[in-house]
């Protein structure tokens, strides 16, 4: 029984349907395909082509993954739950999306280290700047468009960042790099599909901050 049907592969549909897939089964994700969304990474741009990234893979280090799941629910308790319960819809969404993405949220949440894979996606050096990300995350953004393309579900997840040096210690990752994301991958239990966005209208402007881009 395959785990989902043909997708298109087109780039710009796998862009404009990769929905964040907070619900994954924990069957097993062959490692052929890891090894393809790793390969997309890694053909991502670093400044000066540097490649100062290391890429750490846990699958059956259920141990570091329940650990960092404590402090990742820790996080939403602290602050997450709280701004998801206060705030309003964001752009092309509504009272009702929005609740179900809260929801899709705190699954996650409970069930973050239950993903049968991981790719914690780090960088070397402490390089707290203001682009200190341009040199990583490139690079899990082709994962991601990486696993969408092969049916994979994941979403860009940094929460854990909160407590970066307790979650990279519980990771084993050594002094001189720092996780900047982890994603969580598995089959999704839901479809891929149209995105909730706001207008492109409302966040383009034309030659002069705020002048509208005629026919956009």
């Amino acid at each position: 029984m395959p785990h989902h049907v043909p997708l298109s592969t087109d780039v710009f549909d796998v862009m404009h349907t990769m929905r964040a897939m907070r619900r994954l089964k924990p069957d097993p994700v062959p490692d052929e395909l890891v090894f393809k969304i790793l390969a997309a990474g890694q053909a991502a741009a670093s400044g000066g082509n540097t490649q100062r990234w290391r890429f750490l893979v846990l699958k059956d280090a259920v141990a570091k993954k329940k650990a960092v799941q404590a402090y990742y629910k820790r996080l939403y308790d602290e602050v997450l739950g709280p701004r998801y319960a206060t705030s309003a819809p964001p752009p092309g969404s509504n009272p009702a999306a929005y609740a179900r993405q809260h929801d899709a949220v705190k699954y996650l949440t409970d069930h973050y280290h239950e993903a049968p894979v991981w790719i914690v996606a780090c960088l070397e050096g402490d390089n707290p700047n203001y682009t200190a990300g341009s040199s990583i995350y490139p690079a899990v953004q082709n994962m991601l468009l990486a696993a969408r393309a092969l049916g994979l579900g994941s979403t860009l997840t940094t929460r854990h960042t909160g407590y970066g040096k307790e979650c990279d210690e519980a990771m084993g990752i050594p002094a001189g790099y720092k996780s900047y994301a982890i994603l969580p991958i598995g089959w999704p239990m839901g479809n891929f599909g149209p995105l909730g966005r706001g207008s492109l209208s409302d966040v383009v402007y034309l030659d002069d901050w705020g002048k509208p881009y005629p026919g956009i």
